[in-house]
């Protein structure tokens, strides 16, 4: 993996409903997570956070999509600031803020490679569209648009580079909407719900997703906290029982730094207004450190 890393946070917490989410990169800054990847002999720069503006009130109540006209411009920040870093040969780290700061990541990383692929560990698809959304929650659409799907003002932010269907695993999924499990049972894309996740085994979930991913020139891992059991991750806006543990997650980070094959990544949704003493930014921490390399002996 990329011994050079540039850390950039996105304090946004207007993907979605519960306020908090935007302190997601100061937590998981407070909770160490430079000084553990230092540790881990790369060479850190953090690029502070990109700015957020603040909704208007008439866009604060919006018909349909909510916040748009502020998520774009920050999706818009966030796409330029990270393919710079991508350009000057560093590996892209981006602390959210809620899951629609993916917008923005994806965006800026797709025009870099001919096939990227997207691991993407979370309790929930987010695959839903400006039609298909039962809240209106852009955080809940960020896998779609970057496909293509959706919101033309969103959609536009990959020009020509849309993520392809068959470049993309979801991994720990328990919680579809049901025009997300009908979209999913006509695409290409491949999901390891916590059924998958409980009969296979992790080892062998990562060792399927990887393998899957093999064509591709580069791999994106899109980290939702509440992916975790929310006994492991409570500081979270949508946390759903029965997900992944501790361990499990450490053992798919393990074997994602083994296969040397991610080039950028995102921890996303800790919120430390819903937490337990920066309970879930340290997990995210601590799961960083098992991504970059971090081992007992």
């Amino acid at each position: 993996m990329n011994k050079a890393i540039s850390i950039v946070g996105v304090p946004m917490d207007l993907g979605q409903s519960r306020r908090g989410v935007d302190m997601g990169p100061s937590a998981i800054r407070y909770a160490g997570a430079v000084e553990r990847i230092e540790n881990l002999s790369y060479a850190i720069e953090d690029c502070g956070d990109i700015l957020i503006e603040r909704p208007t009130e008439k866009e604060a109540s919006p018909s349909n999509l909510k916040h748009l006209h502020t998520v774009v411009n920050a999706s818009l920040a966030l796409k330029r600031t990270v393919s710079e870093i991508v350009e000057n040969g560093k590996f892209p780290l981006v602390f959210g803020g809620d899951h629609s700061i993916a917008i923005g990541s994806l965006a800026g990383i797709t025009p870099h490679y001919e096939q990227l692929g997207v691991i993407w560990y979370d309790a929930h698809g987010d695959l839903n569209t400006e039609e298909t959304s039962p809240s209106g929650n852009i955080h809940g659409m960020p896998l779609s648009v970057a496909l293509g799907r959706g919101n033309k003002q969103l959609t536009e932010l990959f020009q020509d580079h849309p993520l392809k269907e068959e470049n993309i695993v979801l991994i720990g999924v328990r919680a579809l909407d049901e025009a997300e499990k009908e979209f999913i049972r006509t695409s290409n894309i491949t999901v390891f719900t916590m059924h998958e996740v409980d009969r296979l085994g992790m080892t062998e979930v990562m060792s399927r997703s990887l393998k899957h991913l093999e064509h591709c020139d580069g791999i994106h891992l899109s980290l939702d906290l509440d992916g975790l059991d929310p006994l492991d991750a409570p500081g979270v806006g949508t946390p759903v029982v029965g997900g992944l543990s501790y361990r499990e997650s450490h053992l798919a980070m393990e074997m994602l730094h083994e296969s040397k094959r991610i080039t950028s990544c995102e921890f996303v949704e800790v919120n430390p207004i819903l937490d337990e003493k920066n309970k879930t930014a340290e997990a995210a921490v601590a799961l960083m450190g098992s991504l970059f390399g971090e081992k007992l002996k």
